[in-house]
Protein backbone atom coordinates (compact mmCIF):
# COMPACT_ATOMS: atom_id res chain seq x y z
CA UNK A 1 0.00 0.00 0.00
CA UNK A 2 1.40 3.60 -1.05
CA UNK A 3 2.40 6.14 1.34
CA UNK A 4 -0.21 9.47 1.71
CA UNK A 5 1.43 12.36 1.61
CA UNK A 6 -0.11 16.27 2.21
CA UNK A 7 0.78 19.56 1.71
CA UNK A 8 -1.89 22.04 3.06
CA UNK A 9 -2.52 25.59 2.21
CA UNK A 10 -0.85 27.81 4.79
CA UNK A 11 -3.09 28.97 7.72
CA UNK A 12 -0.82 32.33 8.56
CA UNK A 13 -2.87 34.76 6.36
CA UNK A 14 1.25 36.20 6.77
CA UNK A 15 2.31 33.24 4.69
CA UNK A 16 2.05 33.25 1.19
CA UNK A 17 4.74 30.03 0.54
CA UNK A 18 3.51 26.38 0.22
CA UNK A 19 5.81 24.00 1.32
CA UNK A 20 5.40 22.26 -2.45
CA UNK A 21 6.66 22.59 -6.01
CA UNK A 22 5.74 20.72 -9.73
CA UNK A 23 9.44 19.43 -9.20
CA UNK A 24 8.54 18.19 -5.76
CA UNK A 25 5.17 16.62 -6.36
CA UNK A 26 6.93 14.89 -9.13
CA UNK A 27 10.05 13.61 -7.24
CA UNK A 28 7.28 12.50 -3.94
CA UNK A 29 5.11 10.49 -6.82
CA UNK A 30 8.84 8.80 -7.95
CA UNK A 31 9.32 7.36 -4.41
CA UNK A 32 5.60 5.97 -3.86
CA UNK A 33 3.64 8.85 -2.34
CA UNK A 34 0.20 9.57 -3.60
CA UNK A 35 0.01 13.02 -2.72
CA UNK A 36 -2.84 15.24 -2.06
CA UNK A 37 -2.16 18.91 -2.14
CA UNK A 38 -4.99 21.37 -0.34
CA UNK A 39 -7.49 23.51 -3.15
CA UNK A 40 -5.18 27.16 -3.39
CA UNK A 41 -2.26 26.06 -1.15
CA UNK A 42 0.17 27.23 -4.13
CA UNK A 43 -2.00 30.37 -4.81
CA UNK A 44 -0.45 32.74 -3.79
CA UNK A 45 3.15 31.34 -5.13
CA UNK A 46 2.04 31.26 -8.28
CA UNK A 47 1.61 27.30 -8.23
CA UNK A 48 -2.31 27.31 -9.30
CA UNK A 49 -3.95 23.59 -8.89
CA UNK A 50 -4.29 22.75 -12.18
CA UNK A 51 -0.10 22.78 -12.30
CA UNK A 52 0.08 20.42 -9.18
CA UNK A 53 -2.68 18.15 -11.01
CA UNK A 54 -0.75 17.61 -13.81
CA UNK A 55 2.35 16.53 -12.02
CA UNK A 56 0.68 14.15 -10.48
CA UNK A 57 -1.07 14.98 -7.15
CA UNK A 58 -5.12 14.82 -6.02
CA UNK A 59 -6.52 18.12 -4.63
CA UNK A 60 -7.46 18.00 -1.77
CA UNK A 61 -9.43 19.53 1.08
CA UNK A 62 -8.07 20.18 5.31
CA UNK A 63 -10.35 16.56 5.89
CA UNK A 64 -7.61 14.89 3.87
CA UNK A 65 -4.92 15.73 6.48
CA UNK A 66 -6.10 12.95 8.73
CA UNK A 67 -5.17 10.00 6.72
CA UNK A 68 -1.71 11.24 5.62
CA UNK A 69 1.49 9.55 6.70
CA UNK A 70 3.35 12.95 5.86
CA UNK A 71 2.40 15.91 5.99
CA UNK A 72 5.31 18.59 4.42
CA UNK A 73 4.48 22.48 5.65
CA UNK A 74 6.05 25.86 5.88
CA UNK A 75 5.16 26.35 9.25
CA UNK A 76 4.30 24.58 12.76
CA UNK A 77 1.18 23.48 12.80
CA UNK A 78 -1.35 25.19 14.87
CA UNK A 79 -3.02 23.02 17.55
CA UNK A 80 -6.51 23.21 15.32
CA UNK A 81 -4.57 21.69 12.43
CA UNK A 82 -2.71 19.21 14.59
CA UNK A 83 -5.95 18.11 16.15
CA UNK A 84 -6.74 16.75 12.11
CA UNK A 85 -3.41 15.27 12.03
CA UNK A 86 -3.56 11.15 12.77
CA UNK A 87 -0.95 9.62 15.43
CA UNK A 88 2.36 8.30 13.99
CA UNK A 89 2.27 10.85 11.05
CA UNK A 90 5.12 12.49 10.25
CA UNK A 91 5.27 16.58 10.16
CA UNK A 92 8.16 18.54 8.15
CA UNK A 93 8.17 22.46 8.44
CA UNK A 94 9.76 25.44 9.85
CA UNK A 95 8.81 24.78 13.69
CA UNK A 96 10.46 28.07 15.16
CA UNK A 97 10.90 25.90 18.38
CA UNK A 98 12.98 28.32 20.50
CA UNK A 99 10.15 29.48 23.11
CA UNK A 100 7.81 27.63 21.72
CA UNK A 101 7.87 24.24 24.01
CA UNK A 102 4.50 24.66 24.52
CA UNK A 103 3.68 24.09 20.90
CA UNK A 104 6.24 21.51 20.70
CA UNK A 105 5.03 19.11 23.60
CA UNK A 106 1.41 19.47 21.86
CA UNK A 107 2.66 18.35 18.98
CA UNK A 108 4.40 15.13 20.65
CA UNK A 109 0.88 14.86 22.74
CA UNK A 110 -0.60 14.36 19.57
CA UNK A 111 1.75 11.27 18.41
CA UNK A 112 3.26 13.19 15.36
CA UNK A 113 7.00 12.81 14.44
CA UNK A 114 8.13 16.09 13.76
CA UNK A 115 11.02 17.62 12.34
CA UNK A 116 12.12 20.96 12.07
CA UNK A 117 13.76 22.08 8.70
CA UNK A 118 15.97 25.21 10.29
CA UNK A 119 18.03 22.50 12.94
CA UNK A 120 19.56 20.95 9.68
CA UNK A 121 22.94 20.45 10.73
CA UNK A 122 25.77 22.50 8.14
CA UNK A 123 27.21 19.33 6.57
CA UNK A 124 28.26 18.82 3.46
CA UNK A 125 25.71 16.02 3.26
CA UNK A 126 22.75 18.03 4.44
CA UNK A 127 23.68 21.19 2.24
CA UNK A 128 20.42 20.71 -0.72
CA UNK A 129 18.29 20.47 2.51
CA UNK A 130 19.53 23.84 4.32
CA UNK A 131 16.56 25.53 4.78
CA UNK A 132 18.26 28.31 6.67
CA UNK A 133 20.07 29.55 3.62
CA UNK A 134 17.90 28.36 0.88
CA UNK A 135 15.54 30.97 2.73
CA UNK A 136 17.97 33.59 3.86
CA UNK A 137 19.92 33.76 0.28
CA UNK A 138 16.20 34.85 -0.94
CA UNK A 139 16.23 37.24 2.29
CA UNK A 140 19.42 38.81 1.51
CA UNK A 141 18.33 39.67 -2.53
CA UNK A 142 14.77 41.02 -1.45
CA UNK A 143 16.30 42.96 1.62
CA UNK A 144 18.62 45.05 -1.54
CA UNK A 145 15.25 45.70 -3.67
CA UNK A 146 13.05 46.55 -0.41
CA UNK A 147 15.95 49.40 0.05
CA UNK A 148 16.06 50.34 -3.11
CA UNK A 149 11.97 51.06 -3.48
CA UNK A 150 12.31 53.29 -0.47
CA UNK A 151 15.46 55.03 -1.11
CA UNK A 152 14.25 58.00 -3.89
CA UNK A 153 17.92 58.25 -5.33
CA UNK A 154 19.25 56.02 -8.09
CA UNK A 155 22.07 52.98 -6.68
CA UNK A 156 24.69 53.29 -9.38
CA UNK A 157 26.76 55.77 -10.68
CA UNK A 158 25.53 57.43 -13.67
CA UNK A 159 27.14 60.06 -15.85
CA UNK A 160 25.13 62.27 -17.91
CA UNK A 161 25.41 65.13 -20.11
CA UNK A 162 23.25 66.95 -17.15
CA UNK A 163 25.90 65.80 -14.47
CA UNK A 164 26.96 62.55 -12.70
CA UNK A 165 24.71 60.69 -10.21
CA UNK A 166 26.81 59.35 -7.36
CA UNK A 167 26.35 55.56 -6.65
CA UNK A 168 25.23 54.86 -3.30
CA UNK A 169 26.97 53.40 -0.43
CA UNK A 170 25.50 50.64 1.07
CA UNK A 171 26.56 48.96 4.17
CA UNK A 172 25.59 45.45 4.81
CA UNK A 173 26.27 44.20 8.43
CA UNK A 174 26.75 40.27 8.74
CA UNK A 175 28.15 38.01 5.89
CA UNK A 176 25.97 35.29 6.42
CA UNK A 177 24.72 33.65 3.78
CA UNK A 178 21.72 36.49 3.79
CA UNK A 179 24.51 39.16 3.85
CA UNK A 180 26.44 38.04 1.04
CA UNK A 181 24.03 37.86 -1.19
CA UNK A 182 22.55 41.11 0.12
CA UNK A 183 26.13 42.19 -0.67
CA UNK A 184 25.84 40.82 -4.22
CA UNK A 185 23.01 42.26 -5.54
CA UNK A 186 23.79 45.57 -3.90
CA UNK A 187 27.13 45.36 -6.40
CA UNK A 188 25.24 44.34 -9.37
CA UNK A 189 22.52 47.23 -9.29
CA UNK A 190 25.84 49.40 -9.02
CA UNK A 191 26.27 50.32 -5.69
CA UNK A 192 29.17 50.62 -3.65
CA UNK A 193 29.20 48.01 -0.69
CA UNK A 194 31.11 47.54 2.66
CA UNK A 195 30.38 44.85 4.99
CA UNK A 196 30.90 43.91 8.83
CA UNK A 197 31.22 40.42 10.40
CA UNK A 198 32.49 39.00 13.51
CA UNK A 199 33.73 36.07 11.93
CA UNK A 200 37.47 36.27 10.15
CA UNK A 201 36.42 33.90 7.18
CA UNK A 202 33.71 36.42 6.45
CA UNK A 203 36.86 38.97 5.49
CA UNK A 204 38.03 36.98 2.33
CA UNK A 205 33.96 36.33 1.40
CA UNK A 206 33.00 39.82 1.41
CA UNK A 207 36.55 40.98 -0.61
CA UNK A 208 35.50 38.17 -3.40
CA UNK A 209 32.42 39.75 -3.90
CA UNK A 210 33.82 43.18 -4.11
CA UNK A 211 33.64 44.73 -1.27
CA UNK A 212 35.10 46.93 1.84
CA UNK A 213 35.63 45.19 4.69
CA UNK A 214 34.59 46.93 8.48
CA UNK A 215 36.17 45.72 11.78
CA UNK A 216 38.45 45.72 14.69
CA UNK A 217 40.56 43.21 13.80
CA UNK A 218 41.95 42.42 17.35
CA UNK A 219 42.88 39.02 18.88
CA UNK A 220 39.27 38.21 19.96
CA UNK A 221 37.65 38.91 16.29
CA UNK A 222 40.38 35.68 15.04
CA UNK A 223 39.34 33.72 17.01
CA UNK A 224 35.22 34.95 16.71
CA UNK A 225 33.69 32.13 14.58
CA UNK A 226 32.13 29.00 16.60
CA UNK A 227 32.61 25.26 15.38
CA UNK A 228 29.00 25.10 13.26
CA UNK A 229 30.02 28.07 11.41
CA UNK A 230 27.84 30.66 13.26
CA UNK A 231 28.61 33.90 14.60
CA UNK A 232 29.38 33.74 18.68
CA UNK A 233 28.37 36.61 20.71
CA UNK A 234 31.46 38.80 21.81
CA UNK A 235 32.62 40.46 24.42
CA UNK A 236 31.16 43.83 26.11
CA UNK A 237 34.73 45.36 24.96
CA UNK A 238 34.91 43.97 21.69
CA UNK A 239 31.03 44.96 21.02
CA UNK A 240 31.88 49.18 22.04
CA UNK A 241 35.11 48.88 19.80
CA UNK A 242 33.33 47.29 17.11
CA UNK A 243 30.21 49.82 17.89
CA UNK A 244 32.04 52.95 17.55
CA UNK A 245 33.84 51.79 14.00
CA UNK A 246 30.51 51.36 13.18
CA UNK A 247 29.00 54.10 14.45
CA UNK A 248 32.07 56.37 12.22
CA UNK A 249 31.07 54.35 9.19
CA UNK A 250 27.43 54.30 9.34
CA UNK A 251 27.16 57.98 9.19
CA UNK A 252 28.45 58.07 5.63
CA UNK A 253 26.21 55.30 4.30
CA UNK A 254 23.06 55.89 2.51
CA UNK A 255 21.78 52.03 2.93
CA UNK A 256 21.97 49.71 6.08
CA UNK A 257 20.99 46.27 5.82
CA UNK A 258 21.77 44.46 9.39
CA UNK A 259 21.65 40.37 8.89
CA UNK A 260 22.36 39.04 12.22
CA UNK A 261 20.93 36.57 14.20
CA UNK A 262 22.06 33.59 16.87
CA UNK A 263 20.59 30.49 16.65
CA UNK A 264 18.17 30.42 19.70
CA UNK A 265 18.66 34.15 20.88
CA UNK A 266 17.07 37.12 20.58
CA UNK A 267 18.87 39.13 17.50
CA UNK A 268 22.48 41.41 18.81
CA UNK A 269 21.41 45.11 18.67
CA UNK A 270 23.61 46.53 16.17
CA UNK A 271 22.38 49.78 15.45
CA UNK A 272 21.42 52.31 17.88
CA UNK A 273 18.85 55.42 17.82
CA UNK A 274 22.43 57.42 18.01
CA UNK A 275 24.01 55.82 15.20
CA UNK A 276 20.31 56.42 12.85
CA UNK A 277 20.69 60.41 14.23
CA UNK A 278 24.02 60.37 12.65
CA UNK A 279 22.36 59.50 9.24
CA UNK A 280 21.94 61.42 6.52
CA UNK A 281 18.01 62.14 5.84
CA UNK A 282 16.72 60.33 3.11
CA UNK A 283 18.82 56.89 3.94
CA UNK A 284 17.03 53.82 4.51
CA UNK A 285 17.76 50.83 7.14
CA UNK A 286 16.76 47.49 6.70
CA UNK A 287 16.46 45.21 9.58
CA UNK A 288 16.40 41.24 8.61
CA UNK A 289 16.31 40.48 12.25
CA UNK A 290 13.35 42.49 13.40
CA UNK A 291 11.27 38.83 13.83
CA UNK A 292 14.14 37.89 16.28
CA UNK A 293 13.61 41.67 18.20
CA UNK A 294 15.72 43.38 15.23
CA UNK A 295 19.43 44.64 15.09
CA UNK A 296 18.09 48.33 14.95
CA UNK A 297 16.74 50.22 17.48
CA UNK A 298 13.35 51.43 16.70
CA UNK A 299 12.69 49.01 14.11
CA UNK A 300 8.68 47.70 14.15
CA UNK A 301 7.98 44.59 13.37
CA UNK A 302 5.82 44.53 9.89
CA UNK A 303 5.80 48.01 9.40
CA UNK A 304 8.51 51.25 7.79
CA UNK A 305 8.96 53.66 10.18
CA UNK A 306 10.68 57.22 9.43
CA UNK A 307 13.07 57.89 12.57
CA UNK A 308 14.73 61.17 12.13
CA UNK A 309 14.86 61.07 8.49
CA UNK A 310 16.07 57.79 8.01
CA UNK A 311 13.25 54.70 6.71
CA UNK A 312 13.90 51.60 9.19
CA UNK A 313 12.30 48.73 7.20
CA UNK A 314 10.97 45.90 9.37
CA UNK A 315 9.24 43.80 6.96
CA UNK A 316 8.04 40.17 8.62
CA UNK A 317 8.85 37.13 6.71
CA UNK A 318 11.16 38.69 4.10
CA UNK A 319 11.57 35.23 2.05
CA UNK A 320 7.86 35.31 1.65
CA UNK A 321 7.95 38.50 -0.13
CA UNK A 322 9.48 36.58 -3.26
CA UNK A 323 6.90 33.58 -2.12
CA UNK A 324 7.27 32.12 -5.89
CA UNK A 325 11.16 31.64 -5.90
CA UNK A 326 11.13 31.05 -2.05
CA UNK A 327 8.30 27.75 -2.41
CA UNK A 328 10.83 26.24 -4.73
CA UNK A 329 13.61 26.32 -3.30
CA UNK A 330 11.81 25.36 -0.15
CA UNK A 331 10.10 22.41 -1.82
CA UNK A 332 13.69 21.02 -2.95
CA UNK A 333 15.18 20.97 1.43
CA UNK A 334 11.57 18.87 2.01
CA UNK A 335 11.98 16.36 -0.56
CA UNK A 336 15.47 15.73 -0.41
CA UNK A 337 15.53 15.59 3.51
CA UNK A 338 12.74 12.96 3.30
CA UNK A 339 14.23 10.99 0.91
CA UNK A 340 16.78 10.06 3.63
CA UNK A 341 13.63 8.27 5.06
CA UNK A 342 12.11 6.15 2.22
CA UNK A 343 13.30 2.56 1.29
CA UNK A 344 14.34 2.89 -1.70
CA UNK A 345 13.61 -1.10 -2.15
CA UNK A 346 10.23 -1.48 -0.71
CA UNK A 347 9.28 2.23 -0.85
CA UNK A 348 8.27 2.58 2.31
CA UNK A 349 9.21 5.06 4.82
CA UNK A 350 12.56 3.72 6.60
CA UNK A 351 13.21 6.26 9.37
CA UNK A 352 16.41 5.92 11.65
CA UNK A 353 16.19 7.44 14.88
CA UNK A 354 20.02 7.27 14.92
CA UNK A 355 20.61 9.20 11.50
CA UNK A 356 22.76 12.04 12.22
CA UNK A 357 20.17 14.36 10.16
CA UNK A 358 16.74 12.63 12.12
CA UNK A 359 18.70 13.55 15.37
CA UNK A 360 19.47 16.91 14.55
CA UNK A 361 16.15 18.07 13.57
CA UNK A 362 13.46 15.33 15.54
CA UNK A 363 11.53 17.40 17.71
CA UNK A 364 8.93 14.72 18.92
CA UNK A 365 8.56 10.79 18.42
CA UNK A 366 6.94 8.06 19.88
CA UNK A 367 4.45 10.67 22.10
CA UNK A 368 7.67 12.38 23.31
CA UNK A 369 10.11 15.93 22.87
CA UNK A 370 12.98 14.18 21.50
CA UNK A 371 15.45 17.13 21.05
CA UNK A 372 17.38 17.61 23.64
CA UNK A 373 17.41 21.70 23.50
CA UNK A 374 13.83 21.44 23.97
CA UNK A 375 13.79 18.38 26.88
CA UNK A 376 13.92 15.32 24.95
CA UNK A 377 16.74 12.81 25.51
CA UNK A 378 17.39 12.33 21.82
CA UNK A 379 17.49 8.33 20.30
CA UNK A 380 15.31 5.54 20.68
CA UNK A 381 13.72 3.07 18.56
CA UNK A 382 14.93 3.02 15.22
Amino acid sequence: MSLSLYIPRESSPDEPRVAGSVDSVKKLKSLGFDVVVEAGAGARARMPDQEFEKAGARIGSAADAGSADVILKVRRPTAEEIAGYRSGAIVIAIMDPYGNEEAIAGMAQAGLTAFAMELMPRITRAQSMDVLSSQANLAGYQAVIDASHEYDRALPMMMTAAGTVPAAKVFVMGAGVAGLQAIATARRLGAMVSATDVRPAAKEQVASLGAKFIAVEDDEFKAAETAGGYAKEMSKEYQVKQAALVAEHIAKQDIVITTALIPGRPAPRLVSRAMLDAMKPGSVVVDLAVERGGNVEGAEAGQVVELGGVKVVGHLNVPGRIAASASLLYAKNLVTFLETMVSKETKALALNMDDELVKATALTHGGAVVHPAFGGANGGDK
